[in-house]
């Protein structure tokens, strides 16, 4: 059983909606969770006996209202909107208050700069919406290592967690934030793959969805590497062994650090405003 104290959750869209559900889950147990969002329509969506749920449209002080005695405040707005409201509710903030931000390139300098609060940085990534997600949690200069810890619990309810220095935010968004990105390409190229070989589109979809899938829990389960997995597919001249002979030919690891770096180079130009 995970036990945290009240929460709230400013913008609950797709990221901010994953985090409320993980905190809904059947093992966590929360003191209150308040949460807010632009329309009606989306607040009422999440509204239930465990959640306190506001527009702004209808309310304008919606936001301070929700942050009033909130232990955690997870900002969930888009990049360009967290100065503002984290202007907003500032002094409506209790002192001992967490500030988390889940948007990319607003770093803890910034937040910091506008509350007085311990702020924590954190970059979950899309599978967090079905409770396998990875998160990299950075503490700022006020933030103790209980605060760390607390919301590195929050976060392990959608997913693993990994507690880095802000140095590496940006890194790991590159690999666990648009990873999952990367996977969806190579889903969707072997998909064409099986269509250009007679497949039909249900058929594809079967066989490439459930091998990935497949292989990503067998990886899991097994405690072996990904190189070692891949020996036991690879017969010594077989077919496999001549198709990943291809693949090398492609020099797949020079490419995944072209594509990794111009993700890393775009998250500093975002930084930098």
């Amino acid at each position: 059983m995970t036990t945290l104290p009240t929460i709230a959750i400013l913008g609950a869209g797709s990221m901010g909606g994953a985090i409320l559900s993980g905190l809904l889950q059947p093992d966590v147990r929360t003191e209150g969770i308040r949460v807010t969002n632009r329309t009606h329509h989306k607040a009422d969506a999440v509204r239930s006996d465990r959640v306190i749920s506001l527009a702004v449209d209808g309310d304008p002080d919606a936001n301070t209202i929700a942050v009033d005695g909130a232990k955690i405040v997870i900002i969930g707005v888009k990049p360009a909107m967290v100065p503002d409201l984290l202007r907003e509710v500032a002094p409506a903030l209790a002192s001992d208050a967490i500030v988390v931000s889940v948007a990319a390139g607003v770093t803890i300098a910034t937040m910091e700069s506008i509350v007085l609060n311990p702020v924590v940085r954190a970059m979950p990534n899309t599978p967090a919406v079905v409770g396998k997600g990875v998160t990299g949690v950075s503490g700022g200069s006020r933030t103790s290592e209980a605060d760390v810890e607390l919301i590195t619990a929050l976060f392990h309810t959608v997913g693993d967690v990994l507690v880095i220095p802000e140095s590496k935010i940006d890194a790991l968004s590159t690999i666990s934030g648009s990873g999952p990105a990367y996977v969806f390409y190579l889903i969707e190229e072997l998909t064409k793959t099986a269509r250009g070989l007679g497949f039909t589109d249900d058929e594809a979809r079967v066989m490439v969805n459930g091998t990935f899938r497949g292989s990503a829990d067998l990886l899991v389960s097994s405690g072996e590497t990904p190189q070692e997995l891949r020996r036991r597919v690879t017969s010594p001249k077989g077919t496999t062994e001549r198709a990943v002979a291809e693949l090398e030919k492609a020099h797949l690891s020079d490419l995944f650090d072209r594509a990794t770096a111009a993700a890393l180079a775009r998250a500093k130009e975002l930084a930098a405003g």
